[in-house]
């Protein structure tokens, strides 16, 4: 087997388990559970928690003492087993403690799969920059197919998702032993205090840039877990009401979540072009400029004669996402060294699904608490996609003024971002 389809398949089932029961979650946690919407936060905010310290420690250990592909097949099959237990469980606050154990091995592995391809790349001579991007959407098809299956078997609000979530994440830690070995490559050099512990990657924060870069990368990451958290139970809440509860975008919001997904393949694909063409700086604010647009239509979108403006912040998901994301990684990857490379990774992967996805669950789920909730316990939901817009409106200006970065055109040069 080759290596991009060794690359490929690791990236489908890496992107299928999330896809089992990421955008599914609310509807088990509101129409089975009924349990509350503050309560719901602190269940999303543990991908934020689990994200805060366990990227950058598991890319310390990659960079130091452990295969990276022997690391990330460990995760997925403890991650396996605690996906199992998840169905068992009848308390919101023991739900807690369990989710966050998921999201503790779970989170770390978004990373070292991005780690494993790299550097497996690196060594055959691949031009990551336009190779890597095809193999990635592999990724999204993945989360799609997942989507597919859990909203097609009219699991949506069961607690088989995370069967299927368990079963495929089995299945990818015990192929994760058969990657291409990925051995830790900051051993030698340096001894210093800073060495020995793995935090080069910090250094990284002495260049203004790449601090900003990760502020902005952190107020993105708010903005993705938003539209992950409330996206399908948005869909699913126009149940009931009379006119729309028969309609096809409630029945199967999954399905109509997953143009998301299927837009993120075609953005995927794009990214070579637009980096090249536009630089990391203008990208990225193509990207913030998409999040308002998404929430903004979410706004005003309804199933009957406003499903167009659904479908079209959908369609819209693939850019805010993959510009942000995606291009985000590769970026972080040309300023990297190989030896910090996994510990980079576990960084970006900490300011973005760590502190922003942590603020955006917890900060989100009081607002809504407190703001956007009829006292019939309904969500006003134009309300909160407003907000949400306006939010992601603001971090847009702030980063087109502040973040400095001055593209050449054809700077991309195989692997490298010239600056």
């Amino acid at each position: 087997m080759g290596l991009k389809l060794r690359l490929t398949l690791m990236n489908f089932l890496q992107f299928f388990i999330w896809g089992s029961w990421l955008l599914t979650i609310g509807a088990y946690w509101f129409q089975t559970k009924q349990w509350s919407g503050t309560e719901f936060g602190a269940i999303f905010s543990t991908m934020g928690i689990a994200s805060l310290f366990m990227p950058a420690i598991a890319g310390i250990i990659a960079d130091r003492w452990i295969n990276a592909e022997r690391l990330y097949g460990t995760f997925h099959i403890l991650g396996a087993i605690v996906l199992f237990l998840v169905p068992m469980v009848n308390n919101p606050s023991t739900m807690f403690w369990v989710m966050l154990i998921n999201m503790i091995f779970y989170m770390p592995t978004i990373a070292l799969s991005i780690t494993v391809a790299y550097s497996s790349m690196n060594n055959t001579k691949m031009n990551i920059i336009k190779e890597y991007p095809p193999i990635r959407v592999w990724g999204t098809i993945g989360f799609i197919a997942a989507l597919w299956i859990i909203s097609i078997s009219h699991l949506e609000t069961s607690s088989a998702q995370f069967y299927v979530a368990s079963a495929s994440s089995l299945l990818l830690g015990i192929y994760s032993f058969t990657l291409p070995k990925c051995p830790p490559l900051g051993k030698a050099g340096n001894k210093s205090f800073v060495s020995a512990l793995g935090l080069n990657a910090f250094k990284l924060f002495k260049s203004t840039k790449m601090a900003l870069f990760f502020i902005f990368a952190m107020l993105l990451g708010a903005s993705l877990q938003l539209t992950n958290a409330y996206g399908d139970t948005f869909l699913h809440d126009f149940a009931n009401i009379t006119m729309y509860k028969d309609l096809i975008a409630v029945k199967y919001p999954a399905i109509i979540m997953s143009i998301s997904q299927i837009s993120e393949t075609l953005f995927i694909l794009a990214i070579p072009f637009f980096l090249n063409k536009f630089g990391i700086k203008k990208v990225m604010l193509m990207s913030m400029i998409a999040w308002v647009l998404r929430f903004g239509l979410f706004a005003y979108g309804n199933p009957a004669d406003g499903l167009w403006m659904i479908i079209a912040s959908c369609i819209i998901y693939g850019m805010a996402f993959d510009f942000f994301n995606i291009s985000g990684s590769l970026f972080v990857e040309t300023q990297s060294e190989p030896s910090i490379r996994a510990s980079s990774q576990g960084l970006f992967m900490m300011m973005t699904n760590g502190f922003g996805a942590f603020l955006g669950s917890r900060i989100s789920g009081i607002v809504i608490d407190n703001y956007y909730t009829n006292p019939d316990k309904s969500f006003n939901w134009k309300g909160i996609w407003l907000a949400f817009a306006a939010y992601s409106l603001i971090v847009a200006v702030l980063f087109a003024i502040l973040f400095k970065h001055k593209h050449v055109q054809s700077e991309i040069n195989s692997n490298n971002i010239k600056h």
